[in-house]
């Protein structure tokens, strides 16, 4: 895992190389129907929905960009994520049961820097007034879960639901909280990049709460 703030060549060459995976699947319009996007077979491009953003992304080229606003540069972490998830989308319906990272294939191996990444400042700014976190998650159209004394369920792609959970902390006990999957979210993403995308969702819950703080 590299920086998240100075993409490396490694990023360069894991997007390079996603791009051509995308541009080599045979049938498109069928592998979108398993990631819940939509092929546009006039334009040679798919849309789909990212964090509650439509995206875009033109073939062959696999240039990304965001439908509202074709000028805004979308960061490359963001791009393999999307990538990735179109590549590796095996169209298997939602189980409705929810998983801890360590559940997942070679979870336990990874889980240090999960908890580091995502679960630490989860906590860190929403454990003691896990309240704010459903205003956080509003504009990700975040959806109220009822787990732990607060939590939400985030559509990070069509067929990536997830479900963050506070416990609250006060004088005697640590504020804890945990990201929740549905099970079958490896059939959509490596377990390294859910790692890059709970840590994305954790990033942009915190800018928003620190918005709102200041206003």
């Amino acid at each position: 895992m590299t920086s998240p703030d100075k993409p490396s060549h490694g990023y360069e060459f894991a997007y390079r190389l996603a791009a051509e995976q995308l541009a080599s699947i045979n049938d498109i319009q069928r592998q979108c129907q398993r990631s819940g996007a939509q092929y546009l077979d006039t334009r040679k491009a798919i849309t789909f929905d990212y964090l509650n953003r439509p995206y875009l992304v033109t073939l062959p080229d696999a240039k990304i960009s965001v439908m509202a606003n074709k000028e805004e540069e979308v960061p490359l972490r963001d791009k393999i994520l999307i990538l990735h998830y179109l590549t590796v989308a095996k169209g298997t319906p939602l189980s409705g049961k929810l998983i801890a990272y360590k559940e997942l294939p070679e979870g336990t191996n990874y889980f240090l820097t999960f908890y580091h990444r995502s679960i630490k400042p989860l906590t860190d700014c929403f454990g003691n007034e896990t309240h704010r976190l459903l205003a956080a998650a509003e504009s990700l159209d975040g959806r109220k879960a009822d787990y732990g004394d607060a939590a939400v369920t985030v559509s990070a792609f069509p067929q990536v639901p997830m479900t963050l959970v506070l416990w609250r902390g006060d004088a005697e006990f640590t504020a804890e909280g945990n990201i929740l999957f549905d099970s079958t979210i490896p059939d959509y993403l490596p377990v390294e990049d859910i790692i890059v995308l709970s840590e994305t969702i954790v990033r942009k819950l915190i800018k928003r709460y620190r918005a709102e703080v200041i206003q």
